[in-house]
């Protein structure tokens, strides 16, 4: 079937589709400040206000709709993370990540020249050479889940090594896990000793930390873990693995925004944020890109600042891109993943 633009549709433009910022300094971390991590408060009813606004504030339409859709694909780490993934679902994963979009819409919506490109790929410590091989001279980074992903319980000493294996074969990113147990139990110097040692392994690769929201219980949890995992040296703060029950959700998204800001206001280095897990539509995506652009601001909008931990969303970016430059919404199979 021929692509065409519908009538009256505009196209595109580069300026509202990909904007170019400054690359951040990289926060070095800071010295543990137990006062103010043992200090924070959190009224949940005014976050799950704040959070519900979200979908409601802003109503993202037509051309406007589309090239916030495709600054969502250049922030997604396109990811697989399943026991049955194989050197061919990697491969094409990869392709995909080259080629997140059909040609023909990109013409249609006159974003050819963009360079259109996911984030980064997300794979398991296996699969890191295939995809650094398959990625070569794309620019895209191969990221690493590491340190017992997902439960993180492993002993320390092999979470670190685990690091520094992946680092080894060619990760850029490695998205490390938290003990629980520390944020549950308050142990918060524990928690500060684990990641900066996972930060320190890590060298230059960049570090997501993953705080599995979904078992720390409360809010509270959640922002002095936010806290500790920045002054310990995170170059991104990450919500879930995806595998827990309850993964990415918007309050969840406020709490640790406004922990960025605060961050970020006290020391001068910006943390980046990724929500992961159960992120599958392109709404939950604009509402992700709402949420940053209103809390941390324009900053926070590109892919060394934030990042959609996803699988199935680009599909459905892909589908939503279809509707806006034909009228009409094509089967899934249309925009294969894998």
């Amino acid at each position: 079937m021929d692509t065409k633009v519908r009538h009256g549709a505009p196209v595109v433009s580069p300026e509202r589709a990909l904007r170019v910022f400054t690359a951040p300094q990289r926060n070095p971390g800071t010295p543990l400040d137990l006062d103010l991590v043992r200090a924070l408060r959190i009224n949940r009813s005014a976050v799950e206000r704040r959070a519900a606004t979200i979908p409601t504030r802003r109503t993202v339409k037509k051309e406007w709709q589309a090239a916030w859709l495709l600054r969502a694909i250049t922030c997604m780490d396109l990811t697989t993370l399943q026991g049955d993934d194989t050197p061919t679902n990697v491969l094409r994963l990869c392709a995909k990540a080259k080629n997140p979009v059909r040609r023909d819409l990109l013409d249609a919506l006159g974003a050819t020249e963009l360079g259109i490109r996911v984030g980064a790929v997300c794979v398991y410590h296996a699969f890191i050479p295939l995809a650094v091989e398959a990625l070569a001279g794309s620019g895209i980074p191969v990221a690493a889940v590491s340190t017992g992903f997902p439960a993180g319980l492993n002993p320390l000493p092999q979470r670190i090594e685990e690091i520094k294996a992946s680092v080894a074969a060619g990760a850029e990113e490695i998205d490390v896990v938290i003990t629980r147990g520390h944020a549950l139990a308050g142990a918060w110097e524990a928690l500060y000793d684990e990641v900066h040692a996972f930060r320190e392994a890590c060298g230059a690769a960049h570090m997501k930390v993953i705080l599995g929201t979904g078992d720390l219980a409360t809010l509270v949890n959640v922002a002095r873990a936010s806290q500790v995992a920045m002054m310990a040296g995170a170059d991104f703060i990450k919500t879930s693995t995806g595998k827990e029950t309850v993964n990415a959700t918007l309050p969840v998204g406020v709490v640790m925004t406004r922990q960025i800001r605060d961050y970020h206001e006290r020391t001068g280095f910006a943390v980046g944020f990724k929500p992961a897990g159960g992120i599958r539509k392109a709404k939950q995506a604009l509402e992700w890109l709402i949420l940053m652009k209103e809390e941390l601001g324009d900053r926070w909008l590109a892919a060394d600042l934030f990042r959609l931990g996803a699988s199935a969303l680009l599909t459905d970016i892909e589908r939503q891109l279809e509707h806006y430059v034909t009228g009409r919404y094509s089967a899934a199979h249309r925009h294969p993943m894998v």
